[in-house]
């Protein structure tokens, strides 16, 4: 039986994220989760691979999302100098154009003492904006569905029995192993079966299985396989130091882990069916099986 065991919110896209042990599943993914987003003075999107150290915000938001916190007060530099912000969010400020990945949306500004601290601590001018209420993206996939400003659809899901192989993989090659973070999933999953990969059993246990689930159901929710999860060089930042730290993962993978339709894959993406509360814990069920495109 698989379970889920993290629940990983991100309120500001390319920034670290928060560990929850409920949360609630909205249509567009986990409440909050990549609502918000750094941007430069022309629009287009700040993310980690040109801007590592974004890894070092730690935004908070309340359940009403009506505050946000940013603390970076353990900074690379080591002073604690940028310490904490703490911002009212607004949704009535002027709309500004938002380029994300080539795609014009909309984004309301949270103003000019957020711009201010992130432009400082990224040494590059620097704006905070919110999705809007209007803002009404639909990403792609197997499985369309509403997303913010995430990559691409709502949800991410990892399973511990694929990062236990990859681990595995990188050690025969005599590269250090990796944490879960490197890889920012949102849903975490588990299984109390044995992760060899040539083992019977559940199939939901072996590494990988995310690749075929075509349809989930966990808590009170449901999720709709939509793609595979495209990696890129944001796995090569050590997200508790914002440092890039290559060649890993990116060469271990792009061993056994090329997609049909090209790039390294790791993790697959969903859209959300049905809305839902959801717990660390709770069972995962998968209710439909397909094909890896691998």
């Amino acid at each position: 039986m698989a379970n889920v065991v993290d629940l990983i919110c991100y309120p500001v896209k390319g920034c670290a994220g928060t560990s929850t042990s409920d949360a609630l599943l909205t249509p567009a993914g986990l409440a909050h989760d990549r609502s918000f987003m750094v941007i430069s003075e022309n629009g287009i999107f700040r993310t980690q691979r040109r801007h590592p150290r974004l890894a070092l915000f730690r935004p908070a938001i309340g359940t009403d999302g009506t505050r946000l916190t940013l603390d970076a007060a353990h900074g690379a530099d080591g002073t604690g100098r940028f310490g904490t912000l703490c911002l009212d969010v607004t949704t009535s400020a002027p709309r500004r154009d938002v380029d994300l990945f080539g795609t014009a949306f909309q984004g309301i500004d949270q103003g000019d003492e957020a711009a201010a601290w992130l432009s400082e601590f990224l040494g590059a001018p620097s704006r905070l904006v919110r999705v809007p209420p209007e803002h009404n993206r639909i990403t792609d996939g197997l499985t369309p569905g509403p997303s913010g400003y995430a990559d691409s659809s709502a949800v991410h899901l990892l399973s511990r029995a694929s990062l236990a192989l990859l681990n595995q993989r990188l050690a025969e090659r005599g590269a250090a192993i990796l944490p879960m973070n490197r890889f920012r999933p949102n849903i975490v999953v588990d299984s109390h079966e044995d992760h060899d990969h040539d083992s019977g059993g559940d199939p939901a246990a072996l590494p990988h299985a995310e690749d075929r689930a075509r349809r989930i159901s966990l808590g009170g929710a449901e999720l709709g396989y939509a793609k595979l999860a495209v990696r890129c060089a944001v796995t090569l930042v050590e997200q508790e130091t914002g440092a890039r730290r290559g060649p890993e993962p990116l060469r271990t993978l792009a061993a056994y882990r090329r997609a049909a339709s090209g790039g390294v894959v790791f993790g697959a993406k969903f859209s959300v069916i049905t809305p839902g509360k959801l717990s660390v814990g709770d069972e995962v069920v998968i209710q439909e099986w397909g094909d890896a495109d691998l």
